[in-house]
């Protein structure tokens, strides 16, 4: 993968109507994807910053389906936000007992259909788990429940991915 230079950022962000703000916590290879052409699971596969949502993607047994047709709009957390969560909380995730659990929290994260940066709008949105996620716009940010969207649109040959710097939970989840 080529490195993404500093003017192709910035001529990426003009395109996507984002500001350099939108970008402070993405790195230049997250951006570089947006062109790149696969399904979110192979783009996300191709990205060290989603280590962590690939391998709880592979022990839920979610892989085959978020490489199917699709359309999918994921809203994708980062190690960074895998990290944040409480201590123990990835790991206890990752076991095979906690497989419908960890399904719930990554269909959680999915919505059907490709929704474009352009096309997003407050309110509730119903997720593949089945409870909705609120979005919230102010201004030129956008939030999922309590995570801000850090890049958007992209773009897969099943839908798109827009990455969040935090893993937001279904409501009730028990762990």
């Amino acid at each position: 993968m080529k490195k993404a230079t500093l003017a192709s950022v910035f001529a990426l962000s003009v395109l996507c109507g984002l500001n350099a703000s939108s970008f402070s916590s993405v790195s230049a290879s997250t951006v570089a994807q947006k062109t790149e052409a696969g399904t979110i699971v192979t783009i996300a596969a191709g990205n060290k910053n989603f280590s962590t949502l690939v391998a709880a993607l592979k022990a839920a047994g979610l892989v085959e389906t978020l490489s199917g047709k699709g359309p999918f709009t994921v809203f994708a957390p980062t190690d960074a936000a895998f990290k944040a969560l409480p201590k123990g909380t990835v790991e206890k995730l990752l076991k095979p007992e906690n497989k419908q659990a960890l399904v719930k929290v990554l269909t959680y994260h999915v919505v059907p259909g490709k929704v474009l940066s352009k096309d997003v709008k407050p309110g509730n949105v119903k997720s593949f788990e089945g409870s909705s996620i609120k979005v919230s716009v102010t201004g030129d940010k956008v939030k999922v429940n309590n995570a801000n969207v850090t890049a958007v649109d992209i773009k897969g040959s099943n839908g798109v991915i827009h990455v969040i710097d935090a893993v937001i939970l279904p409501p009730g989840l028990k762990l």
